[in-house]
């Protein structure tokens, strides 16, 4: 990932706060571990254990309004998600620790995935000023869709909490989205020149450009370009919807057969009065029209320095 950053130094004497996401399994040890790296890295860092995506917000709140200058979000996209929204535009800086399935902010970002090496760069770092996607006043760091992903988060959640296994849990909410799919009838209206299909299975909305073909699909190579990567996919029947699902899986998207575009703003009008919209990977209902806008730069975020990584919390600078 290629940004503009700028070499971080913590004082000691600055306040840090760490919201670790309580509801993930082995939060206790996580913690410990954490107390651990931090206290070799000489750090006095206030962890606090958040139970849900609201009480994330909430906790970062806090932290702001206590003088954090610096939030740590440990967890998965959606705890990162969370902790983000309350820092945009403020003088905080947001560190990462990926502790989620997935990790594609972190990933984009070329953030480790080893607590360790994370911690790491928290404190040996560089800051970096990011791109933030916003939709009717929610944020989403990695991407935002409406039509069938949005069912599919659902029905996957359902599974879960009956015990399934996340992959099951989307195998089988996959079969249930496809076997009642219909397509999304809205008005995709990026400028006066510009009015993408009627009638689609599901419009995507990328913070920066993804890629969608070849070994590095689904990956972000910057995410300070100032746009927003829209992606629709013409009305199709199940089958071919299956088969575009099935070519991104495996790297294999034709990008012939979708409607890609880049802008800074627009407007996603359905039929309906309000839509589920899925915001990194968190589900929302909110009402219509869907106001889609780029916030350039909005986010401060520590990346890896660029001059080498750094293996240990100890490693000097």
């Amino acid at each position: 990932m290629s940004c503009c950053a700028e070499k971080i130094e913590i004082p000691r004497a600055v306040r840090v706060t760490c919201i670790l996401n309580g509801a993930a399994g082995g939060a206790l040890q996580v913690r410990e571990k954490l107390a651990d790296l931090f206290a070799q890295a000489y750090a006095g860092v206030h962890i606090v254990e958040a139970n849900d995506s609201s009480d994330v917000s909430a906790l970062a709140r806090k932290a702001v309004a206590e003088n954090s200058t610096l939030v740590l979000a440990a967890g998965g996209d959606g705890t990162i998600n969370a902790v983000a929204a309350s820092l945009i535009s403020t003088d905080a800086v947001l560190g990462v620790l990926p502790l989620g399935t997935f990790n594609h902010f972190a990933r984009d970002l070329n953030i480790p995935p080893g607590l360790e090496a994370a911690v790491a760069n928290i404190f040996h770092g560089e800051v970096a000023h990011v791109d933030v996607g916003e939709v009717n006043g929610r944020i989403f760091l990695n991407n935002s869709s409406v039509g069938f992903y949005p069912g599919l988060v659902r029905e996957r959640e359902a599974h879960q909490r009956r015990g399934h296994s996340k992959c099951v849990a989307f195998a089988k909410g996959a079969i249930f989205i496809f076997k009642r799919y219909s397509p999304l009838t809205v008005r995709t209206k990026l400028d006066e020149a510009t009015t993408l299909p009627p009638s689609t299975p599901f419009v995507f909305v990328g913070n920066n450009r993804y890629q969608i073909a070849g070994l590095h699909i689904g990956e972000r190579i910057s995410l300070d370009g100032g746009t927003l990567w829209v992606c629709q996919a013409p009305h199709s029947g199940r089958g071919k919807l299956l088969r575009l699902a099935l070519q991104a899986l495996l790297g294999r998207s034709n990008p012939r057969e979708l409607v890609i575009l880049e802008t800074s703003e627009f407007w996603v009008r359905p039929k309906a009065k309000t839509l589920r919209v899925a915001n990194d990977g968190e589900v929302h209902r909110m009402d219509t029209p869907l106001h889609y806008r780029c916030l350039p730069r909005a986010l401060r975020v520590i990346v890896p320095s660029r001059a080498g990584a750094v293996v240990g919390p100890g490693a000097p600078d």
